[in-house]
């Protein structure tokens, strides 16, 4: 199938524009590939030191007979059920090295912080630059440069995104991403969040909604809608960076710790067969765009329009929020997970999952399919599902989706569009999440009502005092602000507002969860308060207009009185109990010098 010509043209764009700092990586890369082996550069005492805690049988592997050395760079904690199997990993990994001759190392871990955790609390303003810290954590484990290629060990939201980041500075390494799978489906993602509904409103108690929350999260493996950490999983498939079909096995089988040891062979094979595919050349424009796409055809989470101009910046592409949306305008959407959908994970991955939905895009002509990726295959193999045969693996075919109420046919889409919109305006620049806000909530206008923080916002949802049509300004949310933490606290209250027949719209500098789902939500506004950007003009009572349908993000004053207007500066003491406890105090640069929502939240430029 050709290249449908907006994918063309954008991906294009993306190149042209890209071509100076895309060069200069390239440059990098190659220069890199081409230096000797670390044993062979450097001194003896360096080669001791990378080397001593391995048992004999394996130094004189990797040391005299100069072997492939793997750097295994993982992310496991228990404090995160879907990176607790991570634990067995790099024992499956070393063992299967072994088997082939090869050698693997730990070369370090990075910290990875579970957002369920600590939603609507302080520690959850460290959330975004935590994964700046990720990448510079997988920088500091691959900087001892013994290694021939590396595996990364990371599931969920920011995790995933910042090991790519650092293993992109190592461009010239063939790297695979290795997963660990979702978790068993629990109560229905529907019941889970009617729960939390009544809980805002007081009808149930903390027994019950504790009750209701331990059966929705109850084991190890990924949370199971599609948020943040499963869009991770779904996008590194569209990009080749997996073993094919690997995101949604359940973790704690033969099928998964097979797959695991499959990483191992692959990332070796590349080597064995001297295949040049690094990461930094896998990593492309091309494959920039089929992330996109895919995530667009799937409704998948809006702080990737965040973490994706950071991965892509990594690897010298600059994309914008606009490629998204004119990509938006021709990519249909093929999938309904929750939120955008009752289906979780699980039955996405029943249904034919994201080898259903690479196999349709393809198809389509709206993936390209000349890409590099980590198998010999190409993008081709992804679009397989994996399954014991024996001992051994095996990929099939998928067929035809086997539930057209999660999965469909290009040419059968649930929407012509994808899911996410620009918002542009005398309010600045924004995205919406538009897959799952019901066709009648997509124009929103209505009175002003301006919170200082999400707190204030559910204390006036306790006092009755949002009970009317509303767009409720939640500001001084952004990078610079607080660390640009997630609102998903807001939905339950805003939720209940719409149900009872109000319409209500959210509008913030901050992020919503890669969760967030039927409210109309303005986010990422850009420039954010903070930096002087006009949310900071926003008054109680200023008619605002959120249009999905236009892409139109204003407030109806007139022009002469809003150019007026004074830019309210934030409050000092918020700004400064911004800055103090829960560690907040060692992220003050990183807030300091991060650059918009738009360029990546960038903290190290």
């Amino acid at each position: 199938m050709a290249l449908h010509p907006q994918v063309s043209d954008i991906t294009a764009r993306i190149a042209a524009r890209s071509r100076p700092t895309r060069e200069a990586y390239l440059a990098q890369l190659h220069a890199a590939s081409a230096r000797e082996p670390g044993q062979d550069r450097m001194g003896c005492a360096n080669v001791a030191h990378a080397f001593a805690g391995m048992p004999l049988d394996d130094r004189f592997k990797v040391v005299t007979e100069r072997r492939p050395n793997i750097g295994i760079v993982t992310a496991y904690n228990d404090m995160l059920s879907a990176h607790t199997p991570l634990q067995a990993y790099p024992a499956f990994i070393k063992d299967e090295a072994r088997k082939l001759g090869a050698t693997a190392q730990v070369a370090g871990g990075v910290p990875a912080m579970c957002d369920g955790v600590t939603q609507g609390t302080s520690g959850m303003e460290l959330s975004l630059f935590s994964r700046d810290v990720i990448a510079m954590g997988t920088a500091v484990a691959l900087s001892h440069d013994m290694f021939d290629a590396a595996l990364m060990l990371g599931v969920c939201d920011k995790i995933v995104p910042g090991l790519l980041i650092g293993a992109l500075q190592f461009g010239h390494l063939p790297t695979v991403f290795v997963p660990a799978g979702p978790m068993t489906s629990g109560i229905p993602n529907k019941e889970k969040a009617h729960v939390r509904e009544q809980a805002a409103q007081g009808l149930v108690g903390r027994d019950a909604l504790l009750e209701s929350e331990f059966k929705s999260y109850h084991s190890p493996g990924t949370c199971t809608f599609y948020g943040t950490a499963n869009s991770n999983q779904l996008l590194l498939e569209a990009m080749g960076l997996h073993v094919p079909g690997t995101a949604f096995v359940n973790p704690g089988n033969a099928l998964r710790e097979e797959l695991t040891r499959e990483a191992a062979r692959t990332v070796l094979g590349i080597i064995k067969a001297k295949r040049f595919a690094p990461i930094g050349l896998i990593v492309d424009e091309r494959a920039i765009v089929n992330a996109m796409v895919a995530l667009l055809a799937t409704g998948g989470s809006t702080n990737h329009l965040i973490h994706w101009v950071a991965v892509a910046h990594s690897a010298g592409i600059v994309i914008d929020w606009n490629d998204f949306s004119d990509l938006s305008d021709v990519v249909p959407t093929l999938a309904h997970v929750y939120p955008n959908g009752s289906a979780d994970v699980n039955q996405f991955q029943a249904a034919g999952g994201p080898g259903y939905i690479i196999r349709e895009l393809l198809d389509a002509g709206l993936m390209h399919e000349d890409v590099l990726t980590v198998r010999e295959g190409g993008i081709r193999e992804y679009t397989r599902e994996p399954a014991m045969a024996g001992a051994a693996l095996a990929w099939h075919e998928l067929g035809k989706s086997k539930d057209e109420a999660i999965v469909r046919p290009a040419a059968k889409p649930f929407s012509a569009t994808g899911g996410l919109k620009l918002l542009t305006g005398n309010l600045g620049r924004s995205v919406i999440k538009v897959s799952a806000v019901p066709d009648d909530r997509h124009v929103i206008e209505a009175p002003a009502r301006v919170f200082d923080s999400q707190e204030a916002l559910h204390l006036a949802f306790n006092a009755g005092e949002l009970a009317r049509d509303v767009v409720c300004v939640v500001r001084w949310q952004g990078p610079q602000a607080n660390g640009m933490p997630e609102l998903h606290k807001l939905t339950p209250p805003l939720a209940v507002l719409q149900g009872k027949g109000f319409k209500v719209a959210l509008v913030t500098d901050g992020r919503m969860s890669g969760a967030s789902g039927k409210v109309p939500a303005a986010i990422h506004v850009s420039p954010e308060a903070a930096a002087g950007g006009p949310l900071a003009k926003v008054r109680d009572g200023d008619l605002i207009r959120v249009d999905a349908v236009t892409g139109e993000l204003n407030v109806l004053v007139a022009e002469a009185e809003w150019a007026a207007r004074p830019v309210d500066a934030m409050p000092a003491g918020l700004r400064a109990g911004n800055a103090v406890g829960m560690g907040r105090e060692l992220f003050t640069g990183m807030r300091r010098r991060a650059l918009t929502a738009e360029e990546g939240a960038l903290s190290w430029m």
